[in-house]
């Protein structure tokens, strides 16, 4: 009797599960022993700017071309629109440091990407500094902050060493572990979808993923456009959210920031 693929499994759960639905379907639910990572917040005590995460279990973020990054090869500071499954823009992200970092330090850069909601109010703040991409130095490992509202903490996401798989720790605004997410061993598409999964802190379930959606061979090699999908329960804490919206932006810069990533 041929045996089934684990991963088959998690896939099929995420590709029978519609945009909008309550949960999981029931016979897929893992079994956790913790429940960390859900946190059911009375509408008023969210941060300003977040309600509308509540009610997402997919984000779409989608990377602008630059005109002046396709003609001149030069690096211009990113923009994003977030969006919700339907399309339908939620938030626009953009990058803020200077020339000479991301030019000369380009997947290892330090950033400000400021978050706006449509009206233009800052709704979340994510700091990135400068800091070594590589399992040589385990000390000075990438680390990531993300405020909301601006000026108030949420939480973190933290580069774990390790000597061949991408991994992170999603940590709350106490530096507590709350998720992981774990990254293949080659992040090359090789013309398709690089999926990072979230898992839980024992990393037996998982309960969503990061995906790096194949953009095309042209824009691919000609430019660093890329396009991301997050898929989680729709439950999960809006702070939690918020920053999995930070590690999506990491996971861009540190994987597939040349242009040639994607082949």
């Amino acid at each position: 009797m041929a045996s089934q693929d684990p991963q088959g499994q998690i896939n099929k759960i995420f590709q029978d599960y519609l945009p909008g639905s309550p949960d999981l379907p029931s016979q897929s639910k893992p079994i956790e022993p913790t429940k960390a990572w859900k946190h059911v917040q009375p509408p008023h005590s969210l941060p300003p700017g977040l309600e509308y995460l509540s009610q997402l279990d997919q984000i779409i973020i989608h990377q602008q071309v630059e005109l002046l990054e396709v003609i001149l090869g030069t690096e211009t500071c990113s923009k994003y629109e977030i969006k919700n499954h339907l399309g339908q823009r939620v938030y626009f992200a953009m990058e803020e440091n200077g020339c000479f970092d991301r030019n000369f330090c380009s997947p290892i850069r330090s950033f400000t990407i400021r978050i706006t909601d449509n009206t233009g109010r800052e709704v979340i703040t994510v700091n990135r500094p400068l800091r070594c991409n590589s399992c040589w130095f385990p000390c000075y490992m990438q680390e990531l902050e993300v405020q909301s509202p601006p000026g108030t903490i949420v939480g973190y996401v933290v580069q774990n060493w390790d000597p061949l798989l991408p991994k992170f720790t999603i940590l709350n605004e106490s530096k507590e572990d709350v998720l992981k997410i774990i990254g293949p061993y080659a992040t090359c598409s090789c013309f398709g979808d690089v999926d990072f999964e979230v898992k839980t802190l024992n990393e037996m379930s998982t309960i969503g993923k990061i995906s790096k959606y194949w953009s095309g061979f042209v824009n691919n090699v000609f430019t660093n456009a890329a396009n991301f999908g997050i898929q989680v329960p729709v439950d999960l804490d809006v702070k939690i959210k918020a920053i999995m919206i930070g590690a999506c932006f990491l996971i861009d810069l540190m994987f597939f920031e040349n242009s040639l990533d994607g082949l």
